[in-house]
This record gives C-alpha cells, sequence and structure tokens, in this order.
C-alpha cells in the first residue's frame, strides 16, 4: 500500500519521518477536530504539493495572487517564508498567477530565488498568466510550463497618469513617448502646425524624461533577468525584450501571449515547457491552482509550500 504524505504541521516544524505515515483526516494529538476542520483546505492543497514533488523531484512553492493585487515589497518577507526549508542547490519551481506590478519589486523576488537555486534548473508554472511584472518574473528562470490556458503578457511599463477630468489611470509609458515623438515631428515638419503645438503643449518634458528612464529600466531589468536565467547558456536577449516591449504588436497591455508566442524561435523565443491539458501532470498542477485561487478574495495573495500557507491582504493592491 502507497503512503500518503504527510500533512501539514501547525507548530511550523518539519514532519517526522521516524513514525507512521499520519493520514489525512486523522488528526494528530497536537489538533482539536474543530481546528483540523477548519483548515481542512489548506491540509488538502498542501497533500497535493507533497504529491507533485513526490512526482516531479522538485521543491514546489506557490505565489498566487487576487486580481486586484499586485508584485509589491510586501512580497518579500512571505517569500522569504517559502524559501525557509529549500536548500542550497535544490531544484525548484514556482507556481506563479498575478497580473504584474513592480519592476523592481519582481526583480528582488526572482533574484532571491535565483540565489537560493544556484546554477540548479528552477521552472515557473504559469497556470492561467503571469502578466507585466509577472513575465519579466519568467524571464529569471531556466523554463517556464505552459499549457493551452497559460498566457504571458508584454512587459512594456506602466505608469498612472491624470487626464484632463483629474481621473489618475495606468497609461503605457510607450504610448506617451510615441505621442511626444509625434506630434514633435509634426512641428519639425511645419512649424505653423496649430493643432501639433496644442498637443504637444499638454506633455510635460520632465514626464517625458520619466517615461524614458522606467523604459530604459524596464529593458535593463529583462535583459539581466534573461542573461542570469533562460538565456544563461544561450540566446538573443535584446532581440527577446524588444518582441516583449513592442506596442506596436501588442497593442494592450493585458493582450494575450500564448506559448506558441512565446517560445517562437524567429520572435521572443522563450524556453517553453508546453505540458498537454489532458496530461496527468498538468492536471495536477490545474487542481492545486484551482483550490488556491478560490482560497483568496481580488485582495488577497497565497503563498504556499508544503511547510508554509500564508493568505495575505493587500492593502497596496
Amino acid at each position: 500500500m502507497t503512503q500518503q504524505p504527510t500533512p501539514f504541521d501547525p507548530t511550523g516544524q518539519p514532519p517526522d519521518e521516524s513514525g507512521p505515515p499520519i493520514e489525512l483526516g486523522v488528526p494528530p494529538g497536537n489538533r482539536t477536530p474543530l481546528f483540523e476542520a477548519n483548515s481542512a483546505a489548506r491540509y488538502q492543497r498542501q497533500t497535493i504539493i507533497k504529491q507533485i514533488q513526490a512526482h516531479t523531484g522538485r521543491r514546489l512553492i506557490c505565489y498566487v495572487s487576487g486580481s486586484e493585487c499586485m508584485i509589491n515589497e510586501n512580497d518579500t518577507m512571505p517569500f522569504v517564508d517559502l524559501l525557509h526549508h529549500v536548500q542550497q542547490g535544490e531544484r525548484v519551481e514556482l507556481l506563479l498567477h498575478t497580473t504584474g506590478g513592480s519592476i523592481d519589486a519582481a526583480e528582488k523576488l526572482i533574484r532571491m530565488v535565483r540565489s537560493t537555486v544556484g546554477e540548479t534548473e528552477f521552472r515557473i508554472i504559469v497556470p492561467e498568466f503571469a502578466k507585466s511584472a509577472g513575465t519579466l518574473m519568467i524571464l529569471g528562470a531556466d523554463r517556464v510550463v505552459m499549457s493551452d490556458m497559460s498566457e504571458l503578457g508584454p512587459i512594456d511599463p506602466q505608469m498612472v497618469f491624470a487626464d484632463s477630468s483629474g481621473l489618475r489611470r495606468w497609461q503605457s509609458v510607450q504610448n506617451y513617448l510615441d505621442a511626444y515623438d509625434e506630434h514633435t515631428n509634426a512641428v519639425n515638419q511645419d512649424p505653423n502646425n496649430v493643432a501639433a503645438h496644442i498637443m504637444l503643449g499638454k506633455l510635460d518634458p520632465a514626464t517625458v524624461k520619466l517615461c524614458q528612464a522606467v523604459k530604459n529600466r524596464a529593458r535593463q531589468c529583462a535583459e539581466d533577468l534573461l542573461k542570469r536565467g533562460m538565456f544563461r547558456e544561450s540566446g538573443n536577449w535584446s532581440r527577446t525584450v524588444s518582441e516583449l516591449l513592442d506596442t506596436n504588436r501588442w497593442l494592450s497591455h493585458s493582450q494575450m501571449i500564448s506559448w506558441e508566442d512565446a517560445q517562437h524561435p524567429e520572435t521572443i523565443g522563450l524556453v517553453v515547457e508546453h505540458l498537454d491539458r489532458q496530461s496527468e501532470e498538468w492536471r495536477e498542477y490545474w487542481r492545486l491552482y484551482c483550490l488556491q485561487r478560490l482560497a483568496v478574495s481580488d485582495r488577497q495573495k497565497l503563498y504556499e509550500s508544503e511547510y508554509a500557507s500564508l493568505v495575505i491582504d493587500d492593502p497596496a493592491g
């Protein structure tokens, strides 16, 4: 008879491998029935994590965020918890679901993982989507695992701009720069072009400089992550980053980049491991993700491994 994985111990201690296996649903001495019933969903998810680890031979850590949450500096401490029991040089995979967020925070998180695994293979699993700064994180892995429902997104950076009515919203910095270049060229070609003068007057030179700096920062970060991660052996990181930044190809920041687009050798050229959605391996990841996604609200994030399980409200979302 196959032994079942040991459920998570709420004391935070590693499981005791010396005794008989603990079957899920049988409360050990330090749990009351009500406590175990209240935590049953967490025990179920962590049992699945252990089963996946047994099949893949990799340590699995998970970061699943609600639809209104962003990658930010508040993610650092929970990521430290996820990596607490990971040994130096151990093979790791990160299950990642995010709408994006801060470039700087995303770079820090992926460097933390990369520093832990060293030269050992590091995979990122994208069950549904990893957009914007989430796609940036992908570049720091050795490969990304995707299926038919998985998607990445463009990495053109966004900033908060105020419109004429004072409404503040996220917009592409490249669109701002394109508008500036368009109206500048129009004035240069025809100094009497009144419409171009009016439109150019609506664009702040200081904001133009800031947009240029933010765009350069995104390119620098993406290229650096590729050199350290997915393209550390070989690859055209400059072309790949240019493709991911191209607002002429990706007409909206939320546009889908499928696994076929991501791995296309003549364009983006990422290292993609495609799993058939009917395969047993993908079904395990998808089953876990569905349970995790339903465990968080739109303004919550879940950080989970076989040891840690943290659901945290994101006030900065």
